[in-house]
Order: C-alpha cells, then sequence, then structure tokens
C-alpha cells in the first residue's frame, strides 16, 4: 500500500478511536481542564501522532495506550465524584488571594502569582481596583472567582425592589429560511400563527436569516438583507396605551357626567384599571 493511503487509513481509525474516548470521558475533557486531564490529553494526541505517522507499525499497541490513558482519566473522573479527598488531592482546592479587602500576599506566592497576575485576573472580570473586592479565590482550574464589596456591587431589580416579569430563553423557530417545526411547538404556536406575523412584518420566509419567538411571543427576524430595517414589535406597547385610553376616557366621562352615582361607577373603575395598568406595565412595555 502507498504511504500516503497508509497515513489516511490510520489517519481515519485513529480520529474514530480518539472520538469514541472524548466522547467516553464526557465534556469536561474539552473544557477547563485540571493538571491531570491536561496531561492525559497531550499524552493521547502524541501517542495518535506516533503512530498515525506509522513509527514502528504497533497499531494495536497504540489503540491500547490510548484506552488505557482513557480510562485512567474516566476512573479518576469518577472517583472524584464519589470522594472529596481524592478530589482535593486529583483536582486541587482553591486558593484565597484576597479576603475581607486584604490581598494575601503569603498565597500569592505559595501558587507563584505575582501582583501583576493577579491584577490581570482582576480586570479579566472588570475589577481594576483590588480595594473594590471583598473576597477572591483562585479556582483549581485557574479562573477567580471574586465578590465585590456590598457598595461597589451593581444595583439589581430585588434591590430597588422592582416587579419584572420572568423571562425564558428564546425559541429559534427559523434558521436560514427553514421553519423548525418543534421549537415552533415548545413556543406554542403553529404554523399559521407564524406565517400571519411574517407577513405583518412585510417579509417573506425564505429571505429570513434568524427568527426567535420570546416568553412574551414577539417574533423578531434577523434578515439576510442587512440594508433594511425589521421594526421592533408593537403588540404589547399598543395594548398598554389602549389600556391607559381607556382609564383616560373613564375619567373623562366622571368629569363630564351629573350624575353622582354614574360618576361613582367611573371613578371606581379608573382605579381598577389603573391597578391593572400598574401590574401590567413591567409586562408590556
Amino acid at each position: 500500500m502507498q504511504e500516503w493511503l497508509l497515513i489516511g487509513a490510520r489517519s481515519i481509525l485513529f480520529a474514530g478511536v480518539l472520538f469514541v474516548i472524548t466522547k467516553l470521558i464526557g465534556k469536561k475533557q474539552i473544557s477547563e481542564l485540571s493538571f491531570f486531564e491536561y496531561v492525559s490529553g497531550i499524552t493521547i494526541g502524541s501517542i495518535a501522532g506516533e503512530i498515525i505517522m506509522g513509527l514502528d507499525n504497533h497499531w494495536a499497541s497504540g489503540i491500547l495506550s490510548i484506552m488505557i490513558f482513557g480510562l485512567v482519566t474516566l476512573f479518576a473522573d469518577i472517583l472524584s465524584l464519589k470522594s472529596k479527598s481524592f478530589r482535593d488531592f486529583f483536582e486541587g482546592k482553591g486558593t484565597i488571594f484576597i479576603k475581607d479587602g486584604k490581598i494575601l500576599e503569603n498565597n500569592l506566592k505559595k501558587e507563584r502569582y505575582s501582583i501583576d497576575d493577579l491584577s490581570s485576573l482582576l480586570r479579566q472580570k472588570n475589577v481594576f481596583k483590588a480595594a473594590d473586592v471583598e473576597f477572591a479565590v483562585l479556582e483549581p482550574r485557574g479562573d477567580i472567582s471574586i465578590m465585590l464589596k456590598k457598595e461597589n456591587q451593581p444595583l439589581t431589580p430585588k434591590d430597588l425592589q422592582l416587579n419584572l416579569p420572568q423571562e425564558k430563553e428564546p425559541q429559534t423557530v427559523i434558521m436560514d429560511g427553514n421553519i423548525l417545526n418543534d421549537p415552533l411547538a415548545g413556543s406554542g404556536k403553529n404554523k399559521k400563527w407564524l406565517k400571519a406575523e411574517i407577513e405583518k412584518l412585510g417579509h417573506t420566509q425564505e429571505n429570513i436569516f434568524l427568527g426567535q419567538i420570546d416568553s412574551f411571543g414577539d417574533l423578531t427576524v434577523d434578515l439576510y438583507d442587512d440594508s433594511i430595517k425589521v421594526p421592533a414589535p408593537q403588540q404589547r406597547p399598543l395594548l398598554l396605551a389602549m389600556i391607559k385610553k381607556c382609564a383616560a376616557d373613564l375619567e373623562i366621562f366622571s368629569l363630564q357626567t351629573d350624575s353622582k352615582s354614574a360618576q361613582k361607577m367611573y371613578e371606581r373603575n379608573t382605579e381598577k384599571l389603573n391597578r391593572i395598568i400598574q401590574k401590567l406595565a413591567p409586562y408590556l412595555k
């Protein structure tokens, strides 16, 4: 067999072997790696490269070595799930770098981090002053987790006691001009509704690159032609405006009538509508 055909056959074989080993180990192998997983991944790749290029023609030995390294990594991951002590030894523990706003220099030296390294990690978290940090820990996989001091934390709607609607992830119902049936059904809509919404926007299904339905049932689209401006959905703002107009009309009626009973009725219903508007406003803006 010619050399290039032999290398091609080996490449296909070991691509399949590596795929099986990666699926066996799981997604953790392709995320942030622990030291052992890093070494194991490099070794497996090196073994595959050696065999593909035909050194000593030991195919079976190469596959066996890859299987051993893959199974050892898998076994270590399973054992780390069962035992905290093994997990601490295998993956390491987090190291506190900042506590109560104070940098712990000894811990920096222990992990061989300079103050420049710490500053770089903080900047990656959009923190530019160490004095703003209440607590920071270096995670076993090399990332840093921080908690800002209370006065430096951003305000949230909960802090302001705002009542906001709960939102769910948008459902992608059109991709590359094709309707995706499962997400469409998951959003509680059907094709008839979708086509009607597309007509309202003045576009065709084939011209839509991406179409999504949000948690409020509004359709937003991105077109192939970027020069065309797509109007934002107006159903909810229009509904809010209509309810406000009804409340304003009732208030006007109460001022125009001479009947005391009718006036009280208009005022009572105006108050009801205003309470409804107050509750619905976060959902309809």
